[in-house]
């Protein structure tokens, strides 16, 4: 009888077997391992041509046991939109592409970005309202494009939290040393026999990270109060780095306006989108929110549109201040107000950059949290990352794989490598939200055509070949026309075609992306245009991380959600305890 009574008793949350990682029937022995490897191509088959439904993807929460609490409004969205995104990207790498690239034509460079981000928005919000989970963009591919677009998309998605994690930490400790009065370089340890750009050790960004990161474990409603009340604290500092910029500085720093021009502008609106990056990660609180369908659009649209009008004026701002040819690549802020001789004003800018940057570690934590929940709901990683602890109602689990990860990233790579890793990730993961937009209003399931479907598909290569042609030309002829002639034409013909010739086959239930198919389209030409700006070093790293992605995929994740599909999950348990 005590035994029986035993076996009926809640799991620990704690809990650690092979069982609580890799539960599949394919992972039980060797020999079922090896029957299910053998079945690789069939397998692999059915994984690319396999959708999940917007049903679906709502009671895979079931995996996590308990559920999320659902505590925030609208104005929790929107700060945490701003806590999340507001961080690096202005204080960073604003003087570092401004030097490097753009000059000050950097406020262009965050007006391109920023409409490319603004329109991603839009396909997210669509998204989110009708599918309110903590997947995000993994959840919305896994729909509209299938289980291995939405893995490819999710390996990119995890990549992308914890490089810009990792960044942000890295630009914290630079802050740091600036604030206590010392080089941003200072508190890092240079190790010559190490690579360049991995040979600056920094334990003092993978401290910050790791406490920062730690707080939205004990509570989501804590936490987005903690980042609403620092968030407001950062705008009265932005508001005084504006009005001093403007009166302080000097119009004549502004000319040459476009130094390196248009490609440089370009190559630095690539980098600075990461300095976007965060607004989808509230997509992922859509879980936790308690109206989505009212708050998720405010919060959401509000915020991109009020952050990039900042990132605008904050930029014009440190262009007026100092010659773009001196800026500090590190600090930018803090040595501008040296040079106009405001010392003390130093100290106010790091302070803020670092109260900034510790919301955006923060914030970046809840939403990287929910996103490796998600995707461990549909088992591509170990369940065990699933759970939502019973008490706190937050994902311990995954918040802390992804911290303890980007930590070790942060202690040894250096920031520039880090954003142009993260930017590619995080451009060609908007670019395929793009695409599932598109393909989620023009094609359902057992009522659209085969015709309808082959149509589909034929403008969709129409658009990305040609937003693809458009951005390899460009960057290899600047000045260059006739191939430009030939790319343009066929993106209007692709999109015209999906606006003409195709009907849409679904309405969004209660906010969608106005001017469909334009706006996604244009969408998708823009983030393979900023894609295209980026070095070939980017590039490199991305193919390395996206083939290691697939052998994972081959030899583990194809097979924990084939055996997913196509078998019952075991009985989830009721309850659990600590």
């Amino acid at each position: 009888m005590d035994e029986e009574k035993g076996q009926l008793e809640p799991k620990s949350y704690w809990t650690c077997s092979k069982n609580d990682f890799y539960p599949e029937p394919s992972f039980q022995s060797w020999k079922s391992y090896k029957s299910a490897f053998l079945q690789t191509g069939f397998r692999l088959k059915d994984r690319f041509f396999d959708r999940s439904t917007d049903i679906n993807e709502i009671e895979v929460r079931k995996e996590s046991v308990n559920e999320m609490q659902k505590c925030l409004t609208w104005w929790d969205l929107i700060w945490l939109a701003f806590g999340s995104v507001v961080g690096t990207g202005i204080f960073v790498l604003t003087g570092q592409e401004a030097h490097n690239h753009a000059g000050p034509a950097i406020v262009l460079s965050y007006a391109i970005s920023g409409l490319s981000a603004l329109l991603s928005v839009f396909c997210y919000t669509e998204f989110a309202v009708e599918v309110p989970v903590a997947g995000g963009s993994f959840s919305y591919l896994r729909i509209e494009l299938g289980d291995f677009i939405a893995f490819i998309a999710a390996g990119n998605i995890l990549l992308e939290a914890v490089v810009g994690a990792a960044g942000l930490a890295r630009s914290w400790s630079s802050y740091f040393s600036t604030f206590i009065g010392l080089k941003p370089d200072s508190l890092r340890f240079h190790v010559s026999s190490f690579a360049d750009g991995f040979n600056m050790l920094d334990p003092l960004a993978s401290v910050a990270l790791i406490f920062w990161s730690s707080i939205p474990m004990f509570g989501t409603f804590k936490a987005s109060l903690l980042n609403t009340i620092a968030s407001i604290v950062t705008v009265v500092l932005i508001v005084f780095v504006m009005i001093t910029g403007f009166v302080k500085g000097e119009r004549s720093n502004l000319s040459p306006f476009i130094p390196y021009g248009a490609g440089g502008v370009f190559q630095a609106a690539a980098v600075l989108f990461w300095a976007y990056t965060g607004f989808d990660m509230v997509a992922t609180m859509a879980e936790e929110t308690k109206k989505p369908a009212r708050d998720i659009p405010i919060g959401l649209i509000g915020s991109m549109s009020m952050i990039t009008v900042v990132y605008c004026l904050m930029a014009l701002a440190l262009s007026m201040m100092v010659k773009y040819t001196v800026m500090d690549v590190n600090a930018a802020f803090s040595v501008a107000f040296k040079s106009i001789g405001m010392n003390w004003a130093t100290y106010l800018v790091a302070f803020g950059a670092l109260k900034g940057m510790s919301t955006g570690l923060m914030v970046g934590a809840l939403g990287q949290g929910r996103y490796t929940t998600q995707i461990a709901r549909s088992h591509m990683i170990p369940p065990y990352f699933a759970r939502v602890h019973p008490k706190r109602g937050t994902p311990i689990n995954a918040t802390l794989v992804v911290t303890l990860t980007s930590a070790v990233i942060a202690f040894f790579t250096g920031l520039d490598v880090l954003s142009s890793v993260s930017s590619l990730s995080t451009l060609f993961v908007f670019m395929l939200m793009a695409v599932a937009l598109i393909v989620r209003r023009y094609y359902v399931n057992n009522v659209s055509s085969k015709s309808d479907l082959l149509k589909l598909w034929i403008f969709l290569l129409m658009i990305i070949g040609s937003s693809a042609g458009t951005s390899a030309y460009y960057y290899a002829r600047p000045n260059g026309w006739f191939g430009h002639a030939i790319t343009l034409p066929i993106w209007f013909l692709g999109t015209l075609g999906l606006a003409v010739i195709l009907p849409q086959q679904k309405a969004p239930k209660v906010w969608g992306v106005p001017l469909v198919p334009w706006l996604p389209s244009l969408s998708i030409a823009i983030n393979l245009f900023l894609i295209g700006a980026l070095g070939y070093q980017a590039f490199m790293r991305f193919a390395i991380c996206t083939g290691v992605m697939l052998v994972y995929y081959v030899f583990v994740g194809l097979h924990t959600t084939y055996d997913v599909a196509h078998n019952r999950p075991p009985a989830l348990e009721t309850s659990t305890e600590i």
